[in-house]
């Protein structure tokens, strides 16, 4: 069984439109993906306040490879969307 630190968060998107765009394009390329959200949020479809928040996952192995991809696809349209791995830094 997976457990969470196997899993790394490479986008946010504010609500599930664009995270099921963005899941889609790299099911295509064979990585797994797995999306988290806050039940509330998609059962009254509601995106204020962080209950419309939804995180992309992939395996921890694979989430350069995700980010290439998403980047290439320009699904990555704001710094504010990628979400860097623990260690990484956003300055230049």
């Amino acid at each position: 069984m997976s457990t969470e630190a196997e899993w790394a968060v490479i986008y946010v998107s504010q609500g599930p439109l664009v995270a099921e765009v963005v899941k889609s394009k790299l099911e295509s390329y064979a990585v797994p993906v797995f999306l988290r959200y806050e039940a509330i949020g998609r059962t009254l479809g509601l995106t204020v306040d962080g209950l419309g928040k939804v995180e992309v996952l992939v395996p921890v192995s694979r989430a350069a490879e995700a980010r290439d991809l998403l980047a290439e696809a320009d699904l990555l349209p704001s710094a504010e969307n990628e979400v860097k791995s623990e260690g990484e830094s956003s300055e230049p």
